[in-house]
């Protein structure tokens, strides 16, 4: 990402008196006039970047020019470094290089003093088992969002209608677990949040697009997902056999003793096909006691998987 590109540049040229703009378009995998608009950004920031011509020129900080390094401690570059390998794992992006500068920037003294500080607390997104088709998707977005192009996709809904989308991409969004995609769409004319997993035979069109400013506070994936209004209250009983699920899912504080080894607790979700699936993942061990209706669905959810696995498959292998 460009953010990412700006700062590794910026980190360079502290360590390095010169550097071609063919080896940083080379390092950063991108052209040397995209290289050129990065100087321009970064001399936009208030840092001087100078072009020195001839033999033995390149980019460098103006002469006499020294970045304070103290513009960020010790303790906050560590904190960087932490949440830059929390956005790799989940298939973010890889920030190995930025990584890799931000330690250098570190005193050879306090060398081992920070790299205690990066492996205190490790978050780890990335789901079990191999994710390549994500993986792809996410590599095009970011190609796609760095160009300013549009994409096309067929999208899969949630009630299993297909149908095409034009979309200008603003935003990747990884919310509960799940990579989404935030952009205009052209065939709703306005913006729409997509499920990656739920795309399919995504391209990058030759189309570009003039970039709007986003309304940070109005965005999709805030906190009005949680509101009363979008939640239904559900009370959950588990049983002594499942109280290990209970504290593994739910906050100890949450969770009230039955008396019996079990526990009950009332949570707050959108009411959709995600939170039936959740319900029914718990087996037997938890039983939702209210409200009424999820518990029918329930049922019949668990009566036609029962149907279907008491006989031999309906599909034949070919």
């Amino acid at each position: 990402m460009k953010i990412d590109r700006l700062l590794s540049i910026v980190i360079l040229l502290m360590n390095r008196p010169l550097i071609q703009a063919k080896e940083l378009a080379e390092m950063f995998e991108v052209s040397v006039r995209t290289i050129y608009r990065d100087i321009d950004s970064i001399n936009g920031a208030g840092i001087p970047v100078v072009t020195y011509q001839g033999a033995g020129g390149g980019i460098g900080l103006m002469e006499g020019y020294r970045l304070d390094r103290n513009v960020l401690t010790e303790h906050e570059l560590a904190d960087i470094f932490t949440a830059l390998q929390s956005v790799s794992s989940a298939g973010g992006g890889e920030h190995s290089l930025l990584m890799e500068k931000i330690s250098s920037v570190i005193p050879p003294s306090q060398t081992a003093a920070f790299r205690s500080k990066t492996t205190q607390l490790i978050v780890d997104f990335s789901p079990w088992g191999l994710q390549r088709p994500l993986e792809e998707r996410l590599t095009l977005l970011r190609e796609a969002l760095e160009e300013t192009a549009a994409v096309s996709f067929e999208y899969v809904a949630a009630d299993g209608k297909i149908s095409h989308r034009s979309v200008d991409p603003y935003t990747l969004v990884l919310k509960g677990r799940a990579w989404y995609l935030y952009g205009f769409c052209a065939e709703r004319e306005d913006f729409r949040l997509f499920k990656l997993l739920r795309m399919k035979s995504l391209i990058k069109e030759k189309r570009s697009y003039v970039r709007q400013e986003l309304p940070l506070k109005e965005l999709p994936w805030s906190s009005g997902w949680s509101t009363p209004s979008d939640t239904t209250p559900v009370v959950l009983h588990f049983s002594a056999e499942g109280r290990h699920l209970a504290e593994d899912y739910f906050d100890y504080s949450e969770l009230q003793p039955d008396g019996n080894g079990g526990y009950t607790v009332t949570v707050y979700y959108p009411e959709d096909h995600w939170l039936y699936g959740f319900l029914l993942g718990f087996g037997t061990v938890a039983e939702v006691l209210e409200p009424e209706h999820i518990r029918l669905k329930l049922g019949e959810i668990a009566a036609g998987v029962a149907a279907k696995y008491n006989g031999p498959p309906q599909t034949k292998e070919p």
